[in-house]
């Protein structure tokens, strides 16, 4: 949560906070050194009225402004410049306004957090944090949004344990930034309802594909919206299944298999057009991707995260990276899917040098633990998982 500053929210640090702390002094000095320095012809005393100003602009508190004025009444009456009285009132009334000014600008900067505190809770709560496990698998994600100031842009993504199994999505809004929240949050709402609902990741795909018509029933350029997105199904018994609808391909990490590319594409069939161009029609089914054995992980990202050129043009080598990851947790280390997120987006926001010209998502789902059978002994009711009797 943003909480109000105490300090001076213009400084980028305590050294540049004194040092225009101290401005109004410092030119106030400066034009009593003239004035001494330079006897008869210009008047400089009267200069001293924008010592006020200096504060206003600089630190913005009421308290400097007042010293600030205070130091310029001084320097004005210290020399006899025989227009005493007019440029006494001068100052006075210089001090007078940027008081005002200092005053209001404090009100607007306590009135900016409140509303950075709410929108940073509203933000939170539409794509909130990723638990660290779901279902037996370590999770990691994270974003950036293309809109300064925001955390959620255009681009989503969730994970969840249902009775099916894993399920998660990755999608990419068109357009991006604050333009496309309102999209996000609808289809990450029916995600959550309809993982758990569906039996058949074909269903949830119907769900989410009537959620988005709903949401931009009535809008204008109604037929030119659309969303890329990828579903993912990981079952008990480590097979993967996948829905995807012109999203890029994920990649699957196998470190340690000697011979093999440590980073290759998740083969997901052939791809339908992005959600919203096209009718699922009646019965989609999802594409069976292999299994996800234990130690290997699924990297998941959005078109931001390729489409990023640096200063010279070239795109972002994202495979490079993820192999070269791969890689230190074949020699000795392990995968980590935290690392695995922090590795790539450090790599990403120094290839973009923090130019974002759209927003990016990554997530990985790494299966870390070999699986614990099912004893037939077990008890498995008509919700799916073990133990738990139908509410």
């Amino acid at each position: 949560m943003i909480r109000p500053r105490a300090v001076n929210r213009w400084s980028g640090g305590r050294a540049r906070g004194l040092v225009i702390l101290s401005l109004p002094g410092l030119w106030v000095a400066a034009v009593l050194g003239l004035v001494y320095a330079v006897p008869g012809g210009v008047q400089w005393a009267p200069a001293a009225v924008a010592a006020p100003v200096i504060a206003c602009a600089g630190t913005g508190r009421r308290r400097c402004v007042l010293v600030s004025g205070g130091l310029a009444v001084a320097a004005v009456a210290l020399p006899d410049t025989g227009q005493l009285l007019g440029t006494e009132v001068a100052v006075l009334a210089v001090l007078a306004v940027c008081f005002r000014l200092a005053d209001r600008r404090a009100r607007l900067a306590a009135e900016l957090d409140r509303t950075r505190e709410v929108a940073v809770a509203a933000q939170q709560v539409l794509l909130p944090p990723l638990p660290q496990r779901v279902g037996g698998l370590a999770v990691a994600g994270d974003h950036l949004s293309a809109s300064r100031g925001a955390r959620v842009g255009g681009d989503l993504y969730e994970v969840l344990a249902t009775p099916y199994g894993v399920r998660a999505v990755i999608g990419d809004v068109r357009g991006h930034g604050l333009e496309a929240i309102g999209t996000v949050a609808a289809l990450l709402g029916s995600f959550r309802e309809a993982a758990h609902d569906e039996p058949e990741l074909g269903g949830v795909l119907h769900r989410l594909d009537r959620a988005l018509h709903r949401h931009l029933r009535g809008r204008a350029h109604a037929a030119e919206e659309f969303v890329t997105l990828m579903l993912l199904e990981l079952g008990e018994d480590c097979g993967v299944q996948a829905i995807n609808c012109g999203h890029p391909q994920p990649y699957r990490l196998c470190p340690g298999h000697p011979g093999q590319p440590s980073a290759r594409p998740l083969e997901t069939g052939e791809p339908f057009p992005p959600l919203g161009l096209f009718d699922p029609g009646p019965d989609p089914k999802g594409v069976p991707c292999g299994e996800l054995l234990p130690g290997q992980a699924l990297f998941l990202h959005t078109d931001g995260v390729t489409d990023a050129r640096d200063a010279a043009g070239e795109f972002f080598p994202l495979l490079p990276v993820l192999e070269g990851a791969a890689q230190t947790a074949a020699h000795g280390g392990a995968l980590s899917a935290p690392a695995l997120v922090d590795a790539v987006r450090t790599s990403f926001v120094r290839h973009a040098r923090g130019r974002l010209t759209d927003d990016m998502a990554l997530l990985v789902l790494h299966r870390d633990a070999p699986r614990v059978p099912v004893h037939a002994g077990s008890a498995r009711t008509a919700t799916g998982v073990p133990g738990v009797p139908r509410p």
